[in-house]
């Protein structure tokens, strides 16, 4: 059975867009409210870690082992370079 849902204090100029999206698609305010609804009611659930883990997995796709260990430690360097360069700069300009 079908259900009124009521939204109050919508600010005036997000009505105005609702109602200038609801004449561009040649419906009334309620029907383009309705759309909006439906399509919002139809998008594709936030997957969790695990949720995404285990689809992955279904694909074939796994990680080397070690890879992440591999980009941490070549982050970190990159990083610790980047810092002793800029204080040998530093250093130079006193």
């Amino acid at each position: 059975m079908p259900v009124s849902l009521s939204i109050k204090n919508v600010p005036d100029e997000v009505v105005e867009r609702l109602r200038d999206r609801a004449a561009r698609n040649k419906r009334s305010l309620q029907c383009e409210l309705l759309d909006v609804i439906e399509r919002a009611a139809d998008e594709v659930p936030t997957l969790t870690l695990d949720e995404l883990y285990e689809r992955g997995k279904a694909r074939g796709l796994t990680a080397k082992s070690g890879d992440s260990v591999r980009i941490i430690r070549r982050t970190r360097d990159e990083r610790s370079k980047h810092l002793m360069r800029v204080l040998e700069k530093a250093r130079g300009r006193r």
